[in-house]
């Protein structure tokens, strides 16, 4: 088989191609249910809204060397947020792959803040893919989202990834359109369930769901489930001063169970993340 037939096939044509799954170990530990969350400088990359609800600074990075215990789908992330007068902004970047196959990204995301209530956000993606011996092609796209504080434990968020439809190549939708909107609910003050709705137009839509508790003040346990493609996960957040280090695991149907982890520094905070929120935002 051709090199580049045998790199499609591996790197593309698999159902939710692993680089498209949004970052952050405690993302993937809920099962990116966490649409109406999004409240960590990883919300870049799955509901920009979200960032203007963190009024400190705060830089992330995550990175799984061999998912599966395959180098070939090595990814990392790193993002950076910072709070203004006139909204959030933040500035991050993926790079997904090796030397023969990669995707790289650069991504500058703002957010605005109405009255703590109602959250908009846009982040603007340069998307580049690079295959040895082939060269390489890239592209601009477009992430919108939208967050709203319903009542003081509920809220509701959507997010539109690739808006306009870019593609870094002859095949239509090689960057896929997904839609996502969802709830989350803090049943407690530690403790929120989210759900949501998630739609790539090529393939059927997928439930998620995740639970996120603030067990104790320097420990959070978190676990979800989707259903297309199936997929169990789990996770442990240790929180101590202005660190987060966040470990999550989850099974795959097809590629078996693989493990990822990540930090979080939040310069200005100490204390439970959620509870923090809530203090900014006035929520009781």
């Amino acid at each position: 088989m051709p090199l580049f037939a045998f790199l499609f096939i591996l790197l593309l044509c698999s159902e939710n191609s692993y680089s498209q799954y949004n970052p952050g170990a405690r993302q993937i530990s809920l099962a990116n249910s966490d649409v109406a969350l999004s409240n960590d400088v990883f919300s870049l990359f799955n509901n920009p809204a979200g960032l203007s609800q963190i009024n400190w600074r705060e830089v992330g990075i995550y990175y799984s060397p061999a998912p599966f215990g395959l180098k070939e789908l090595a990814n990392g992330f790193v993002s950076y947020h910072e709070p203004l007068s006139f909204g959030s902004i933040a500035l991050g970047g993926m790079t997904y792959g090796y030397e023969l196959y990669r995707e790289t990204r650069i991504v500058i995301g703002y957010s605005y803040n109405y009255e703590n209530k109602f959250f908009a956000g846009v982040a603007v993606n340069y998307h580049n893919v690079s295959i040895e011996g082939y060269g390489n092609e890239a592209a601009f796209f477009l992430n919108l989202g939208g967050l709203v504080y319903l009542t003081d434990i509920i809220r509701w968020g959507f997010s539109v990834i690739n808006v306009n439809r870019a593609t870094v190549s002859e095949f239509d939708d090689q960057l896929p359109v997904i839609f996502n909107s969802g709830f989350s609910v803090d049943v407690i003050e530690d403790f929120s369930l989210n759900a949501a709705i998630e739609k790539d137009l090529n393939y059927k839509p997928s439930l998620l769901f995740g639970m996120d508790y603030d067990i104790i003040e320097y420990l959070s346990l978190r676990t979800g489930y989707s259903n297309e493609p199936a997929r169990f996960s789990a996770g442990v957040g240790i929180n101590y001063s202005i660190f987060s280090l966040d470990y999550a695991i989850f099974t795959h149907q097809d590629l078996g169970l693989t493990h990822q982890a990540g930090i979080i520094i939040s310069f200005g905070k100490e204390g439970t993340r959620n509870r923090l929120i809530k203090n900014h935002l006035g929520k009781p």
